[in-house]
């Protein structure tokens, strides 16, 4: 890798090719001078760093607390415990009034409860397919995956298989039975369909049959008496069906249907975050280009599908004659945030008074500055994200309220820099650390204009879990810790205190991502539990996961679901403190210890080989009997603890563990053996940087900041890049 040249502004050193794309690419675009840019850039800086240090600092302190009164109290007692949590300021007073009051939202996160994707912002394509998964097929969606079993006679193969798409039309018609009955008929036995003065007949048997409800039809396109579409609106959520007489489904159809196309991802977080691997200015660049491109509306990328070269772009909206006769325009996209880096992170790519400045304070900066693009789009644009005005951004790990303060004092004086409206740029809080948990109102209260969306997510929540109370015992199993109650309080809370401070109606409440993409029958019935908690969204994996979601929106009406829950869904914190200990009636044997380290040190491999190796931050990485789960940083790190928590409490000793890994690592080896660019860990361990990397996540797991695994892999990949650049580029 090159010396990377730097150019110097005032106490400012900043990457060159980062310089020159914000000058030249987003500068110029809105306008803006460079000098007065970087110069104010600059005092932004002088005025944040100090208190960023301080409040990791402060992380630092409580944590030695907690481990210290661990250490002098063997003996768990739970008042005495919940005391000194208040003692040291770690557990809070809750406040008292609190409302949030964001303006300018988007109907997107205050009305309409669907499915939202997680998609790393530095691969374009993943961009792409998540911001056009707005729509998606409902018979693709069926026909690919284990929704329609493999049976028989069934099995999706090379060529389309009649069995099966017989099977896949018969579940869209019990969708639309279920959706949209028609009044003393089914779908089943409809021929064809007329439009009168905006009502939709249907042709059933020789006569005509209205829906039970009629005004859930709520557009078409085509002519009245041969519509090729029809719109429906359900729960806030659009469909339509697609009729054609001539393709290969629709003319073996009775009322020539084709497809039906279902209102998926409403929104998508475009992540700078757990799933890349930026670390350097190169990367950065990256991620700020994909996004600049997402904002102007104009990224694109080449696909190669079936052998032919295809231009992916972004979709435009969907146009349809609505039930009043007049034309209706649908967002043909889903609505973006952005999520910037936490608090903890520090960058090369820009360098203040000679050191390396707040990676988050960057993102936040620069995601915004493009963000402002959008925001200068007329409000009939071809393609715009936000109708409303406004820039999402959110904002993860963050511990407690003193840390959200901070993000919102950030925003305010971004908002200053780059020059728009107070709150225009929104917070999205991400409920994911025991400090927030425990005091998430506080959290609220202190960004109550900006917030528009929380949420729960076991991984990283359980990460800080076993982190903060390393040394007060050994912890359960992963699997035992997830039907613990500390977990179903912790999910409760979230809704329970979302709902008390106003999100009804107002932002997003979410939850955390479904880990097994291959797998969506039991997807389908477990994320029903979403919508019914009073969640407005859920995480999924894939637009096709967020396609089948989708049908849950439908099926319950979340709104309805939080009226109920207004004056009922209580957090209790007693609980969520509950700690997730292994008890000495449940002492595990030999193997299944060994077990358990074996499938955490198997997915630890397999997801930061391709992160150091590759520079891939998200993938579906096979697991000990090679299922594909959607690893992260997030999965890397409550694995990485689980190991260091038994290694330190004597479930196992260091020797065992290096052994264990070493013969992971074989195995992992042979799950990517088709991989071209895969480099084997086996048996040049100690060469090996991806193997050293994800070993010391666990040697040396009680050091790490909260447990997180950002400053090893950060580490490790800038030393794979080092080591794979060429000696040209090596002198520049």
């Amino acid at each position: 890798m090159q010396d990377v040249e730097h150019i110097q502004f005032n106490n400012l050193s900043i990457d060159e090719a980062l310089y020159q794309f914000v000058n030249n690419s987003v500068l110029k675009h809105l306008g803006l001078q460079p000098d007065a840019f970087w110069t104010g850039f600059e005092q932004l800086l002088g005025k944040h760093i100090s208190t960023n240090e301080a409040l990791l600092d402060k992380r630092e302190t409580l944590q030695s607390q907690i481990d210290a009164y661990h250490q002098s109290n063997p003996t768990f007692e739970f008042s005495e415990y919940k005391r000194f949590l208040s003692d040291i300021g770690y557990l809070l007073p809750e406040p008292d009034g609190v409302t949030i009051s964001p303006k300018n939202v988007d109907n997107e996160l205050s009305e309409i409860a669907g499915p939202q994707l997680v998609v790393p912002v530095m691969n374009a394509r993943y961009a792409l397919n998540a911001v056009n998964a707005r729509w998606g097929s409902l018979y693709d969606a069926l026909y690919g995956t284990d929704v329609i079993p493999h049976d028989t006679g069934s099995e999706p193969g090379a060529h389309y298989n009649p069995i099966r798409g017989e099977q896949v039309i018969a579940y869209g018609r019990a969708f639309l039975n279920d959706i949209v009955p028609i009044s003393g008929a089914s779908w089943e036995d409809v021929l064809g369909f007329d439009i009168e003065l905006g009502q939709l007949k249907l042709k059933v048997a020789g006569q005509i049959a209205p829906l039970e409800t009629p005004t859930l039809f709520a557009g078409y396109r085509g002519l009245p008496h041969a519509p090729t579409h029809l719109l429906f609106k359900h729960n806030n959520l659009h469909f339509y069906i697609e009729i054609d007489d001539t393709h290969i489904i629709g003319k073996t159809d009775l009322a020539h249907i084709k497809d039906i196309k279902v209102e998926s991802a409403i929104s998508t977080i475009m992540d700078c975050e757990d799933s890349v691997a930026a670390v350097d200015g190169e990367d950065k660049v990256q991620v700020y280009k994909n996004w600049l491109g997402l904002m102007q509306g104009d990224l694109s990328t080449e696909v190669n599908k079936g052998g032919k070269s295809i231009l992916r772009k972004m979709n435009p909206d969907l146009q349809f004659i609505g039930n009043n006769g007049n034309s209706l325009s649908l967002s043909g996209r889903s609505l973006m945030f952005v999520r910037n880096v936490g608090h903890l992170m520090t960058t090369p790519a820009v360098l203040y008074n000679q050191k390396e400045m707040p990676e988050g304070i960057l993102d936040g900066v620069i995601t915004s500055l493009i963000g402002k693009i959008d925001l200068l789009k007329p409000v009939d644009a071809t393609i715009k994200n936000s109708q409303k005005g406004s820039i999402y951004i959110v904002k993860p790990k963050m511990h407690g309220p003193e840390e959200v303060a901070f993000a919102n004092q950030l925003f305010d004086d971004i908002e200053d820099l780059i020059d728009v409206p107070r709150h225009t740029i929104k917070m999205g809080i991400m409920d994911e650390e025991r400090r927030t948990s425990l005091n998430l109102k506080a959290c609220i209260a202190e960004a109550a204009e900006r917030v528009v969306f929380i949420n729960t997510g076991f991984l990283d929540r359980t990460g800080d879990e076993i982190h903060t109370s390393m040394l007060a015992g050994p912890f359960l199993p992963k699997a035992q810790i997830k039907t613990e109650p500390w977990l179903d309080a912790y999910e409760q809370s979230n809704v329970a205190y979302g709902l008390a401070t106003g999100f009804h109606h107002a932002a997003q409440i979410g939850k955390g991502m479904w880990p097994i993409p291959d797998h969506m029958q039991a997807m389908m019935v477990a994320k029903l539990a979403h919508p019914q908690a009073g969640a407005t969204t859920a995480w999924v994996p894939s637009p096709t996961a967020a396609t089948l979601h989708a049908l849950h929106y439908h099926k319950i009406n979340v709104g309805s679901v939080q009226e109920s829950l207004l004056t009922r869904c209580k957090s209790n914190i007693d609980q969520i403190l509950q700690i997730p200990l292994l008890q000495d009636e449940e002492q595990l044997t030999q193997t299944e210890i060994t077990a358990e380290i074996e499938n955490n040190a198997q997915g630890i491999l397999g997801y930061v080989v391709r992160w150091v190796d590759q520079g891939v931050g998200c993938s579906k990485v096979p697991d000990i009997n090679n299922v594909g789960l959607m690893e992260d940083r997030a999965t890397c790190r409550i694995s990485s603890q689980h190991i260091t928590n038994w290694l330190h409490h004597g479930l196992c000793n260091k020797q065992q563990v290096v052994d264990i890994f070493k013969k992971m690592a074989v195995i992992v080896d042979k799950q990517n053996h088709n991989d071209k660019s895969y480099v084997s860990m086996a048996p040049h361990f100690d060469s090996s940087i991806a193997f050293n990397a994800a070993l010391n996540l666990v040697l040396e797991g009680t050091t790490q900041p909260s447990g997180y695994t950002e400053p090893l892999l950060h580490q490790a990949r800038l030393a794979k890049k080092q080591a794979q650049a060429t000696p040209a580029q090596m002198a520049g």
